[in-house]
């Protein structure tokens, strides 16, 4: 006969009995969702073994079963984040220059969304199924612009560690912000860095002093803006260079 599956109150003269949730498996994918957990509201120093296991519920020991180290740890919610960048669907030779320099700003997005992530992509490489689907778009798209091989794959390493660098320096002037406004504390920064620029000697300093308003304007996202479009012209020049040559070869 089938029990009924509704709850019954506890018979008179019996004590109720407890009633706790079936505890869910431990797996390799909610180790890295509870260490993402840990990282967006603690900062990526918080993230260990015997933190990520509290949130879990268990103990470090279970961890250890699915995940060999922390570094793996780190490797695999690196991946996990990197899925949240959007990739183009395929490379456009017409719009290589536009399509890299919008991977490097949804990476940046990206990185920044997740605290101080970035810290983990130093010095990382790219193993991971997501990490090497970003790197195979970002390739795919600067040899479709006739960008050379060789150039190619030191653009890849040297725009992530920019992207890096960018997204690490946002992360550290949100943290001095803490939940105040952040333009506002920008601006006040800025003016006092105005102010301490132009009580500099002028007999030591005049450049510095002559150059003020170009020193401290814009913003981070200007300056990030900035820098992709220097980085891109330079990446252009060996296309040029390298359709010259070819033509040269050809005559």
């Amino acid at each position: 006969m089938e029990q009924d599956s509704v709850r019954m109150p506890t018979p008179p003269g019996r004590r109720a009995r407890r009633t706790t949730p079936p505890r869910q498996p431990i797996t390799v994918d909610r180790i890295v969702d509870a260490a993402i957990r840990v990282l967006d509201a603690e900062g990526l120093d918080a993230v260990t073994m015997r933190r990520v296991a509290q949130e879990l519920g268990t103990g470090p020991a279970s961890l250890y079963a699915h995940v060999s180290d922390k570094e793996e740890l780190l490797e695999l919610m690196l991946d996990r984040i990197a899925a949240e960048v959007p990739l183009p669907d395929r490379p456009d030779p017409e719009n290589w220059q536009e399509q890299i320099k919008e991977m490097a700003r949804a990476s940046r997005r990206v990185w920044t969304a997740h605290r101080d992530i970035a810290r983990a992509s130093l010095a990382a490489v790219p193993t991971g199924p997501n990490l090497l689907r970003a790197a195979e778009a970002m390739l795919a798209t600067l040899r479709a612009g006739g960008v050379p091989p060789k150039v190619a794959a030191a653009v890849v390493d040297t725009l992530g560690l920019y992207i890096d660098a960018s997204s690490i320096e946002a992360t550290l002037f949100q943290a001095k912000v803490g939940g105040g406004d952040a333009d506002a504390y920008f601006q006040e920064w800025i003016g006092q860095v105005r102010a301490y620029f132009a009580a500099l000697p002028p007999e030591r300093y005049p450049t510095i002093i002559s150059m003020i308003d170009e020193l401290t304007g814009g913003d981070g996202e200007e300056r990030f803006e900035f820098a992709l479009d220097l980085f891109m012209r330079g990446v252009a020049s060996y296309v040029a260079e390298n359709s010259a040559n070819a033509s040269w070869k050809a005559t």
